[in-house]
């Protein structure tokens, strides 16, 4: 059994440490994957999330306007502030995660997952690319792709460092070769089209089966 608790923990933690030893203007950049938010907007996100799972603030939950209340509402809370009610609130959420929907907490962890690295990118300090959490929130997605690859009548193979498998079961038949790490980013509308496009693609290469539904590729491209 997948441990979400310890994986989202694990990822708490790290996340915390790069933003204390962050300065103030670190974190008041934009994070270029996600421009809208400065650096500790997004932590905000993070922290509102398990603040509202704890509420039971879940009306629109994972929409535009559910995570645009939790920034707005932190707007002016101190880095110290955002941090402290992060540790607190994702505390009550670890000790339950192993009795929520395994669906809930895969998107959750995926979510976690495609921030931390937006932050990462922002303050220009790789890591943590082949972690729990990439591992978790590239399999919860497979079934999305599933989805969309049968929408297409397609059938894709995916091939990763990782492991390699197929989705979707249509009559055309596609291949895409990639590190995990970098489907993970274009899943979440991280990478252009024509970064998708460079992927090592046996047939005519198809990003729109690579992007989950609610994201777009981004227009210009980003190497982070």
């Amino acid at each position: 059994m997948t441990d979400y608790a310890q994986t989202y923990g694990a990822l708490r933690r790290r996340v915390s440490d790069l933003v204390r030893d962050a300065g103030d203007d670190e974190l008041e950049r934009r994070a270029p994957a996600a421009p809208e938010w400065r650096v500790r907007d997004v932590v905000a996100h993070l922290s509102g999330v398990t603040a509202d799972i704890n509420a039971g603030n879940l009306d629109g939950v994972a929409t535009d306007v559910w995570t645009a209340r939790q920034v707005d509402a932190r707007r002016d809370w101190s880095t110290e502030q955002l941090l402290d009610e992060w540790d607190a609130e994702a505390a009550k959420v670890e000790a339950i995660m192993s009795t929520l929907p395994e669906v809930a907490m895969g998107q959750m962890t995926m979510d976690a997952a495609t921030h931390e690295q937006d932050i990462r990118g922002a303050l220009a300090r790789p890591g943590a690319r082949d972690c729990d959490a990439i591992a978790i929130g590239f399999e919860w997605s497979m079934p999305v792709l599933a989805a969309m690859a049968n929408g297409a009548d397609t059938t894709l193979r995916i091939e990763t460092e990782a492991r390699s498998g197929m989705v979707g079961t249509g009559t055309r038949h596609v291949g895409v070769r990639a590190d995990r790490y970098e489907l993970v980013r274009t899943m979440t509308g991280r990478r252009s089209d024509g970064q998708i496009r460079a992927f090592d693609w046996d047939g005519e290469p198809m990003p729109e089966l690579l992007v989950l539904p609610i994201f777009t590729p981004r227009a210009t491209p980003l190497v982070e």
